[in-house]
């Protein structure tokens, strides 16, 4: 039984061969979902965590202004 060169040989190749089929498998994957992963990219592009939808950002927006909570029994709004 050799012992030199080949025992060395044979884990360098099998880790040369699962890089490249993990390179593979990968490139494949982004290529045959490419639409999804682009729009799914775009939307956490655009996701702002910082951003509470909850919250009236301009004081053009006076849809919450007269809401219910804000409304007594008489029909007064309520000051601040």
């Amino acid at each position: 039984m050799r012992m030199g060169r080949s025992a060395k040989v044979g884990p360098l190749k099998s880790a040369a061969v699962v890089f490249g089929a993990l390179a593979f498998g990968w490139l494949a994957i982004e290529l045959a979902l490419k639409p999804f992963l682009d729009k799914a990219r775009v939307a956490m592009d655009k996701f702002d965590p910082t951003h509470n939808p909850d919250e009236v950002d301009g004081e053009g927006d006076t849809s919450l202004k007269n809401s219910p909570s804000k409304v007594d029994a008489s029909g007064a709004t309520a000051s601040s």
